[in-house]
């Protein structure tokens, strides 16, 4: 029999399969929504100073829809301060490129990333002879300066927890217009499917061979299937940032949305020794 503990494993890893196909929906309906309801707002305004300017609809801020039904609003969710930095000037870049850059990395040398984040640096030792498509990847995107001033737009702190970061759109659809192949999937520390904390790893669409620029980095051990490129371990600095920042919790209060602090990448750096 299933304990409710494995069932809700369960589901979370489902979700995360899923999460970004149905992001990638959920944007298309808003952008029609929203579409929609600017051209009602428009409609509105116009009517509004109309009113407005024949003496019809009066300033009162006492009276002012005093009949009309009011719908009470969720009562404010407490938030935890923000425990980073503002982030430096600069805003994303939207390059793309049509082919997986040629491997170029020496696979039998030793790579580090380097993430300068608004919340302290993240140094991430990359695994170049199990991964080498992963971190050639890496080490180009980097070079491009591909990460700098995008923001780590996803924090999960219920079954799984992960921060999700790459995407310069902030959105979790973003990519640099090529994909690179599943690599390294039985990797010895991976055990009972367990992504254990430190980890660094490729997201994907839940497709063979769709990782693009998206990762994540494990701030707790997680039960995920082996279907996410492990290519990198956070040091033990790194965790410390990734604890701070997951103790400031998401946005939604479900587990599973924007991290509360300000995580931006200002710079990406990868380095070989």
């Amino acid at each position: 029999m299933v304990s409710q503990e494995q069932r809700r494993r369960q589901l979370a890893r489902e979700k995360f399969l899923r999460q970004q196909q149905r992001r990638t929906e959920a944007r298309r309906k808003a952008r029609v929504r929203n579409s929609v309801i600017a051209s009602v707002l428009g409609v509105v305004l116009i009517g509004s100073l109309a009113l407005y300017t024949t003496g019809v609809l009066k300033q009162d801020d006492d009276k002012t829809n005093a009949g009309a039904e009011v719908t009470p609003s969720a009562s404010p969710t407490s938030k935890a301060p923000d425990p980073c930095d503002k982030p430096a000037g600069g805003k994303p870049k939207s390059k793309t490129w049509k082919k997986e850059p040629a491997l170029s990395i020496d696979e039998s040398a030793k790579y580090t990333m380097k993430l300068d984040t608004t919340c302290g640096e993240i140094d991430v030792a990359l695994k170049a002879s199990a991964a080498p498509h992963t971190v050639n990847s890496f080490d180009f995107l980097a070079g491009q300066g591909y990460f700098d001033h995008t923001r780590c737009h996803r924090l999960t702190t219920n079954g799984i927890f992960v921060l999700q970061c790459g995407d310069p759109t902030g959105t979790g659809t973003g990519g640099p217009g090529y994909t690179i192949p599943d690599e390294n999937l039985k990797d010895k520390s991976l055990k009972d499917n367990i992504y254990p904390a430190g980890t660094v790893a490729m997201a994907n669409t839940g497709q063979k061979n769709s990782g693009g620029s998206q990762f994540f980095l494990v701030y707790q051990d997680s039960e995920l299937p082996p279907s996410y490129t492990p290519f990198g371990t956070v040091s033990e600095a790194g965790m410390k940032v990734l604890k701070k920042i997951a103790k400031a919790g998401e946005s939604t209060g479900a587990g599973d949305g924007a991290p509360n602090a300000t995580v931006v990448i200002d710079k990406a750096t990868v380095t070989k020794s």
